[in-house]
């Protein structure tokens, strides 16, 4: 299966590597023409057979609207256009109502997996029409982790990024509670190895889970994250979640704390904002702040 992809990052990249390795063709345009495989966006929609899938993976907002509004102008009718950014699901619901005008089908993808999807694999949460979503099976399958878990036709247009916002929201409040029983034990003189009591942890406990594997590697970096200030930004899908808790009278008491932790790290060089942020190099390769 042919398929263009517009975004060649650290996940955009990997993506483009492991649907290739499953036999597909793919066709990556990036700014950065060191990585790209065409120069233009003409280029890439010229070089796919009709119908043509396109695959976005850009910053959400006006990026991704940029290069909607572009394919827009550029495909055909019968064509499709992914969204696997973390875009808004609002603004997916608008996207999907103006590419229809032009019998163009719009699909969003909530897509994690982070530096370790090549090898491991994405998890894919899927929203658009069945006709479109099924005609994309292929290329889910290549990159969805072996087994039968890790995607779901979550519903209609919107319904895939609504559900990525939603995991998102709770691995905020995972980490933040990580984080906090990481301060306590580092505050105690009683407790002498913090490291060891984490690693503990990982066989055989409740709390045992892929991020304490990953706590597990930061200590194992640096024991008492002496190099990294207490400062963790947030990539909007927590204030998402928390606005749209609000707006369905949902009460997220966890999930609405640990957004608000991160906005107290920007005011102090908080201790649980140094594990905090040590987990989303990890899992995201997220820029960090290192200490003088």
């Amino acid at each position: 299966m042919q398929l263009g992809l517009i975004g060649l990052g650290k996940m955009g990249g990997n993506m483009r590597e492991r649907i290739r390795r499953a036999g597909h063709t793919v066709i990556g345009y990036d700014r950065n023409p060191e990585v790209s495989d065409v120069k233009s966006l003409a280029e890439l929609v010229e070089r796919l057979d009709a119908p043509r899938h396109v695959w976005v993976m850009v910053p959400a907002g006006t990026a991704t609207q940029t290069v909607i509004d572009e394919l827009g102008d550029l495909l055909s009718p019968g064509d499709t256009v992914i969204d696997g950014g973390n875009s808004r699901w609002t603004d997916d619901e608008k996207h999907a109502a103006a590419l229809g005008i032009k019998g163009i089908g719009f699909v969003d993808a909530g897509v994690s997996g982070g530096v370790w999807g090549l090898k491991n694999g994405y998890a894919l949460m899927v929203g658009g029409e069945k006709e479109y979503v099924d005609r994309l099976r292929p290329i889910f399958d290549a990159l969805k982790p072996e087994g039968p878990y890790g995607y779901v036709h979550a519903g209609r247009v919107g319904a895939g990024h609504f559900s990525k916002m939603v995991h998102n929201g709770i691995e905020y409040a995972m980490m933040q509670a990580y984080a906090e029983g990481w301060e306590l034990l580092e505050k105690v003189h009683s407790v002498e190895n913090v490291r060891e009591v984490f690693r503990s942890w990982q066989e055989g406990t409740v709390i045992r889970s892929w991020l304490l594997d990953l706590a597990v590697n930061a200590l194992d970096e640096d024991e008492h994250l002496e190099g990294l200030r207490g400062y963790a930004e947030d990539s909007g899908e927590g204030r998402w979640t928390v606005e749209a808790a609000i707006d369905n009278a949902v009460p997220l008491p966890a999930i609405t704390a640990s957004l608000f932790a991160r906005f107290a790290s920007r005011q102090d060089d908080s201790p649980q904002m140094k594990m905090i942020a040590a987990l989303r190099n990890q899992f995201g390769g997220h820029a960090v702040e290192k200490k003088g």
